[in-house]
């Protein structure tokens, strides 16, 4: 008792350092992000933050913009003095990067990626694909440009590459023909996918739909159908992918990915990982669908 008064008299406060050193702990979660700035992996961030709020861990984000950034990241996370847990986002490690987190004793769930060996939360971009292809033919469509990311990237990704995927199927499965001059890839973001919609609506018989392969591209592809004073969706129907805050105030048809639960249910695993020392190899996926909003309607004729 005398010690406890003695300890509120001097407004005496633990150190954190010297805690965790008695741990044997950071107390620390490192969450690797490719391009955070990007709305998607913002609703991922704020997903995570919103567990790790509650919890005794300080998230430390690391922003991965270079495969050389991202080799570096890798090789410096697994030591078990950074942090206790790492959660990567869209980012697929080699097995030798999975051995060296494991040598170290470093849980890792991974994020909108894969490895056999490691917990991972995903969603099934093909089914996302099919089904906004689907909502734009049962709308009467049969015209429909793409609009994606280029089909080798330094990084790898596979989301777009899925979603144009699930879009062919979903084609092909209603008895229509994809047309290769509807395929339009370039550099992610609003500004190129304005310009590659100029170019499907230069074509002589142009889409009378587009699906963009996320929530930022379609933005340029509303863009590009405003400059041409095209109305949508009563000329041109869009839909987007990921719904993103700003496609719910633009009334953008797309598909929605659980992008804030994702990164919640990331750091569920990733704690019980490191509370339990199990790192089951759970794949958790993701239920994705089309929410129907003012920019899409049945094809003009």
């Amino acid at each position: 008792q005398r010690v406890l008064q003695v300890i509120d008299r001097l407004n005496f406060h633990p150190s954190s350092i010297a805690q965790r050193l008695s741990l044997r702990k950071t107390l620390s979660i490192g969450v690797l992000a490719v391009y955070f700035t990007r709305p998607s992996v913002v609703e991922r961030l704020r997903g995570i933050e919103s567990v790790i709020a509650d919890s005794e861990y300080d998230l430390m984000v690391y922003n991965v913009e270079t495969p050389s950034r991202r080799d570096e990241c890798f090789r410096s996370t697994a030591s078990s003095s950074r942090v206790d847990g790492l959660i990567v986002i869209s980012l697929a490690p080699a097995d030798e990067d999975v051995g060296r987190w494991a040598s170290a004793g470093v849980p890792v769930v991974l994020v909108d990626t894969l490895h056999p060996t490691l917990p991972c939360i995903i969603v099934d971009d093909i089914s996302g694909g099919y089904k906004a292809t689907e909502h734009l033919i049962k709308l009467g469509h049969t015209r429909i440009g793409f609009i994606g990311d280029p089909i080798h990237t330094a990084f790898n990704f596979r989301s777009s590459r899925d979603r144009f995927e699930g879009m062919c199927r979903a084609l092909k499965d209603h008895g229509l023909a994809f047309d290769p001059a509807f395929h339009q890839a370039g550099e992610h973001g609003r500004e190129s996918a304005r310009v590659l919609t100029h170019r499907l609506l230069d074509l002589d018989d142009s889409p009378t739909a587009i699906f963009a392969a996320s929530d930022t591209q379609a933005f340029g592809v509303l863009q590009a159908a405003k400059e041409r004073g095209i109305q949508v969706p009563q000329e041109l129907s869009v839909v987007g992918y990921d719904d993103v805050e700003m496609s719910e105030y633009l009334n953008l048809t797309t598909v929605h990915q659980p992008l804030f639960d994702s990164g919640l249910r990331s750091v569920d695993l990733l704690l019980h990982s490191i509370d339990t020392s199990d790192p089951a190899p759970v794949r958790e996926q993701l239920p994705v669908h089309v929410i129907e909003r003012s920019t899409t309607a049945r094809p003009k004729n």
